[in-house]
């Protein structure tokens, strides 16, 4: 028995100590992140894959990344621009903001009020749409409190002249100096 017992403890401990290193030698299971939209399943994890989804809503399904929408960087700029751009590079004479030819100061202010409102566009942070917005919103709350008011001060205005009136009409009917006038000579 002790024959065996020598025999057998290495064994033991070697498959002790073989079954931990054996875990750490296992392969780490990929991880697969996904963004499902609306109510569309996410897919099932397996044993060599672990699957993370992230839900957005149904309108965002077909939409270009937040990140990259309205991106002001130079790299967003249309081919379109960058071309007209080249075709005025050289341009001199009448109407081109250039110091070359006949004219060529006329064009300098059109070319400020386009750059104006090409930067205008390009910043982000001037929402003209949202301001008026707030605004117009802003003056219709307190219309409704202007006009009640405006309502009650002309009817008190009517009323006193209304009152005035009666009040003069009452005394010229009672008046005793008031005399017919004449008839006029034939």
């Amino acid at each position: 028995m002790r024959a065996i017992l020598a025999f057998a403890a290495p064994l033991v401990l070697a498959a002790a100590f073989a079954a931990p290193a054996a875990a750490q030698d296992a392969p780490e299971p990929k991880v697969n992140a996904l963004i499902v939209y609306g109510e569309d399943k996410c897919p099932e994890s397996t044993d060599d894959t672990i699957t993370v989804c992230a839900r957005k809503s149904e309108s965002e399904r077909y939409r270009i990344p937040e990140n990259l929408r309205e991106h002001p960087s130079p790299q967003n700029e249309a081919w379109n621009n960058k071309v007209l751009a080249y075709e005025t590079v050289t341009k001199t004479g009448t109407q081109s903001c250039s110091a070359v030819g006949a004219g060529g100061w006329t064009g300098c202010s059109g070319k400020l009020i386009n750059d104006a409102y090409a930067e205008k566009k390009q910043d982000p942070n001037i929402k003209f749409a949202e301001l008026v917005a707030a605004e117009r919103a802003k003056r219709l709350a307190t219309i409704d409190q202007d006009a009640a008011e405006t309502q009650a001060r002309v009817e008190e205005l009517e009323t006193q002249v209304e009152a005035r009136q009666k009040a003069d009409a009452a005394k010229s009917d009672k008046d005793p100096n008031d005399q017919a006038a004449p008839a006029p000579p034939k």
